[in-house]
């Protein structure tokens, strides 16, 4: 089996109080639970918004799996040339596509970012919305990733036990 990265997107809202606004973090994850990219926005930012998405993606490839609030024909054509398949699950309005069956069961375990999102938020600390300053604040969430980052126990989906079959 080829190497397969997989990307899974997630975004948080969190308040500071410094800066008087909401705020969302952007997350790429892989299969291993290791956090690829990273970007920090104003909460009122869309999430299909094309600058955040292609600072994401930025030399990255392979299947991009996210939930419903990315999906966007405008998206997925500006991925498909750098080699990133944007993978989601449909609209209730939207009429059937076919999908590989890999990638519909990859798809469900999207729920490993949530998972990624409480080691953030609860052991590594980067939910705190007191700061005093706008420095602190950029410190506490990129000193929050690096330890995340050296956690000895990351959340994964195990992909390396299973084969498949052609």
């Amino acid at each position: 089996m080829q190497d397969l990265l997989i990307k899974i997107f997630y975004n948080v809202d969190s308040y500071c109080i410094l800066l008087e606004e909401y705020y969302k973090n952007y997350f790429l994850s892989n299969d291993k639970g290791e956090i690829l990219s990273f970007y920090l926005t104003s909460g009122n930012v869309d999430d299909r918004n094309l600058t955040v998405i292609k600072n994401l993606t930025k030399e990255l490839f392979g299947k991009l799996f996210g939930d419903r609030g990315y999906l966007s024909q405008k998206v997925a054509d500006m991925l498909y040339p750098k080699g990133i398949h944007l993978i989601t699950r449909l609209r209730k309005n939207m009429k059937n596509k076919l999908m590989l069956m890999e990638d519909k069961i990859l798809l469900r375990k999207r729920s490993i970012i949530e998972t990624i999102n409480d080691h953030l938020k609860n052991t590594c600390q980067i939910e705190h919305s007191r700061h005093r300053s706008v420095s602190n604040f950029m410190v506490n969430a990129v000193s929050g990733l690096i330890a995340y980052s050296f956690l000895p126990k990351k959340p994964s989906l195990k992909l390396d036990q299973y084969t498949v079959l052609a």
